[in-house]
Parts: structure tokens; C-alpha cells; sequence
């Protein structure tokens, strides 16, 4: 560029000489001028050549790469049961250290790649109380001594980003692999998180599936709307390689029938302040555990909810960026024939209720919530992030209060507290006959009030970096 302006300067010198000029030394100076003029033009070309080059190389080395982030959690429990006797139990520090790292690829603007690699771990060496027994509890040497080829993988999907499904201006997404399907819609609140795909109310459980979403509102005129089916595999029945039959990776009768699940996700409206969304779900060949240990699969079963949150009661007012949500879930069992879910054969409702507020408080933000279900409620909500156990799957009344502080960019803190008091036994079962609904009476008078919770109390502190 600095030839360039030279040049440029040198054709102004020569034009204020013109008028002392002879008619050969003018033709000269034309010529000299033009031919100025095409170097100034050429240059100005390989500068904007360069300049390409140069754009292409940082694009490439933008998209060439994983994005990787980190997530890690220190966390601090205080736990406390009451169990159907009256007997107590209690752990008064359980700290752990969650680890998530997150991945990311996009080598263009509809291609999506992400996954997520996990951490879970209580402080400490486990000297044999289920997380592994005898030696193999010692952490010691965890990352000094030979070990096995394990690696917890979390999430690991692709995403495909469409723009006119059906010949029309229907934006649409189609993914497969091991999903977001844990922390979802109004469950996300007092994580801290974004909402992932599915209603928090009944589904908080990792799977493996498939997914494709719908954006209707282009076509409708309505805010939001959207409609997604999903579909998703809980286990599998097929045999290991090079197994004992003879045959690999065919249909293994002496085990369970694989647990698969089918349903869609139905978003009516949603303006950014007023959210309303639905699933429906059907789950195939639930597993059912009875009283000596031993699964069996026991039936399908139906659920659905319905969820609304308005985000912000008032402008202008401290009530701006209040919170404010309610949701009904409703879920039906399907026994086979021979068989009972949730100790019956017949086919048992259960219904279940949530509200909760999230208000924003001396810089933080304050959040109160309570649920209440039914006899037979059952929802998917095994990976609930709680020490006590989901607090959405309580047949009974569950209580909670946290608040949540950003202490700079990076770094956050939270305590929060949670309270259940179960009206019946078996909410965190699965579908057999562990799941059976028994009054704390019930259980006192069959001689297990000492296995039963009636009350469970969890207080947590956290500090969390994400970056």
C-alpha cells in the first residue's frame, strides 16, 4: 500500500508541471502517467488477492478445529433421612467434583458436531460401598497404575440445520447419537443451565436416540411454534462378539427385550416471554425389579406433560426478569399379560404437579419451587441432579430453595436446599415390584419401615468454573 501511495503522489507531481511543458514532453508525461495508473490498478488487484488468501487461511483454521469448554463442579451435601420407623440416617459432608468437557465442530454453517466427555466423583477413595469394592476402591493410584480402557461419554451427537423442509420455509433439524436429553425445560432453572430438548417434568435420563425438529412458525404466524419426534433406545438384547451360542450380536432371549421409547415434542407458543410446551411419550418393555433382585420386563407405559413459564411479569419493574411456571405431567402403566408394573396388573394413573418462581435478588438469582405426585406417578427422571434421589419422582410433597451467585465471568456459587416428604413408598424405583406404592403404615406393618424413606433433606453449596 505505501507503493501505491508513491506512485500516486509521483502522478501528482507530474500533472502540476504540465503547463510548463513542451507538446513531446506532455505526450511523455501522459504516457507516464497511465502507465502509473495501470501499476496503481494491478496493485490494488494483488492487494485484494492477498487480502482473500488470507481470509480463507483463518477461516480454515477457525473451522478446523474442536472448541472445547469446561464445565467443573465442586460441590458440598448435607444429608439427612427419616426413614418409616422413625430411625435416622445421615451423611454430613458428601463432596464431590463434576467434570464436564464439552466439544464442539462446525465445518460449515448446517453441519454440527458435539459431545461431551464426564467426570462424577465423590472426594476420596471407596473402600467398598458400591463404587467399587475391596482394592479396586483405592484412588491412590488412579492415574499412576495400569487400568483398564474406560471413558464416560455423555453426550456425542451430529446435527444437520435445514431450511426448507418440504419445499417450503420450514427451517427443520435432524440429529442422531447419544443426546441432551437430561436437564430439560423448567428443570434447567435451578441448574443454572440452558434448557435441553425434553420437558424436565417427566424425562431427565440419558439416552440414545434420534431426533428431528419442525419450525412452523414461518408457515403458522404463530411465535415459536415447533413440533419434534423423537425416538430413542434404553438397552439393548444383543449378544457380545464371539459369544458362547456361536452367534454375535444377535437377539439374546435369556436377557431383557430391549427398552425403547417413541414420542414428540409439541411447542404451541413461545414469544420469549410467554412459553407453553407439551410431550407425549410411549416407553416400550420397561424392566421391573422384584422383591429378590431380579429384572424382568414387565409392560409399556404412557406419560405426558404440559409446561408454561411466563419470563418477566412487568417492564420497568423489579419484576422485569421474574420468573413464573407451572406444569401438569400424567403418566399410565401397560403390564403385559401375566405381569404387574408398579406392583399391579391392572393399568394404574398417576398425575403430578409442579409450580416455582426464579426472582432475581441482590445481584443473584433466588429460586422457590414445589411438586407434589400421586400414588402411582412415575416419571423418567432417574438423572435428576440431586444426592436424595428426583425430587420430581416424589409420591408426596417435595420443597426447594435455592439461590444461585455469579461471582465474576467464569466462576458461580449456589446453596440450595431440598426437602421431600413421601406420602408412599417406591418413587425412585423402577417398574416392578420395588415401584409398589405402600403408605409409611403399609411398610411399618410388613416389617421393611426400616428400607422405606418417609422424609429427605439434602443442603448443597457449590462453586462452579465454565468457560
Amino acid at each position: 500500500m505505501k507503493k501505491i501511495i508513491t506512485l500516486s503522489l509521483m502522478a501528482t507531481m507530474a500533472a502540476t508541471t504540465l503547463f510548463g511543458s513542451t507538446a513531446s514532453d506532455l505526450r511523455a508525461m501522459k504516457e507516464e502517467i497511465a502507465k502509473l495508473k495501470n501499476e496503481v490498478v494491478a496493485l490494488k488487484s494483488k492487494d485484494k488477492k492477498i487480502s482473500k488468501k488470507l481470509n480463507k487461511v483463518k477461516a480454515h483454521d477457525a473451522s478446523d478445529n474442536i472448541k472445547w469448554g469446561v464445565d467443573l463442579r465442586t460441590s458440598l451435601d448435607n444429608i439427612n433421612y427419616t426413614m418409616a420407623d422413625g430411625s435416622k440416617r445421615k451423611k454430613n459432608a458428601l463432596l464431590a467434583t463434576r467434570m464436564w468437557l464439552n466439544m464442539a465442530y462446525a465445518p460449515d454453517t448446517q453441519n454440527i458436531f458435539k459431545g461431551q466427555l464426564s467426570y462424577n466423583k465423590a472426594f476420596g477413595a471407596d473402600f467398598g460401598n458400591g463404587r467399587g469394592a475391596g482394592y479396586s476402591g483405592f484412588d491412590w493410584i488412579t492415574n499412576e497404575a495400569l487400568s483398564g480402557n474406560s471413558l464416560k461419554v455423555r453426550q456425542a451427537y451430529w446435527l444437520y440445520l435445514g431450511e426448507n423442509a418440504f419445499g417450503s420455509e420450514i427451517p427443520w433439524t435432524f440429529s442422531v447419537g447419544r443426546r441432551p436429553s437430561t436437564t430439560g425445560f423448567l428443570s434447567h432453572l435451578r441448574e443454572d443451565d440452558k434448557a435441553q430438548s425434553p420437558l424436565g417434568h417427566n424425562i431427565d435420563v440419558e439416552f440414545d436416540g434420534a431426533s428431528s425438529l419442525l419450525q412452523l412458525e414461518n408457515v403458522t404466524g404463530i411465535s415459536g411454534m415447533s413440533f419434534k419426534i423423537c425416538a430413542g433406545q434404553g438397552s439393548t438384547n444383543a449378544k457380545p462378539l464371539f459369544s458362547s451360542s456361536g452367534s454375535s450380536n444377535d437377539e439374546d432371549e435369556n436377557v431383557l427385550e430391549d427398552v425403547t421409547l417413541l414420542g414428540f415434542i409439541f411447542v404451541p407458543y413461545d414469544d420469549g416471554q410467554y412459553k407453553i410446551k407439551t410431550n407425549v411419550y410411549r416407553a416400550f418393555n420397561l424392566p421391573g425389579m422384584d422383591n429378590a433382585g431380579v429384572l424382568t420386563t414387565r409392560g409399556n407405559m404412557d406419560g405426558a406433560a404440559i409446561s408454561g413459564m411466563i419470563d418477566g411479569l412487568a417492564e420497568d419493574t423489579m419484576f422485569e426478569e421474574t420468573k413464573l411456571f407451572a406444569s401438569f405431567a400424567w403418566s399410565k402403566t401397560n403390564p403385559n399379560a401375566g405381569e404387574n408394573m408398579l406392583g399391579s396388573t391392572d393399568s394404574e394413573v398417576g398425575t403430578s404437579v409442579w409450580i416455582g418462581l426464579q426472582q432475581p435478588l441482590f445481584g443473584g438469582k433466588f429460586g422457590l419451587e414445589y411438586n407434589h405426585g400421586s400414588k402411582y406417578w412415575r416419571s423418567f427422571t432417574y438423572a435428576e441432579d440431586t444426592m436424595v434421589g428426583s425430587k420430581l419422582a416424589a409420591r408426596g410433597d417435595a420443597f426447594e430453595a435455592y439461590y444461585t451467585y455469579k461471582l465474576n465471568k467464569a466462576l458461580s456459587a449456589q446453596l440450595r436446599y431440598t426437602h421431600i416428604n413421601y406420602d408412599y413408598s417406591g418413587s425412585n424405583a423402577f417398574f416392578g415390584d420395588q415401584g409398589t406404592p405402600m403408605t409409611m403404615k403399609e411398610a411399618n406393618d410388613a416389617g421393611i419401615g426400616d428400607r422405606v424413606v418417609e422424609k429427605a433433606q439434602d443442603l448443597r453449596f457449590y462453586m462452579r468454573y465454565r468457560f
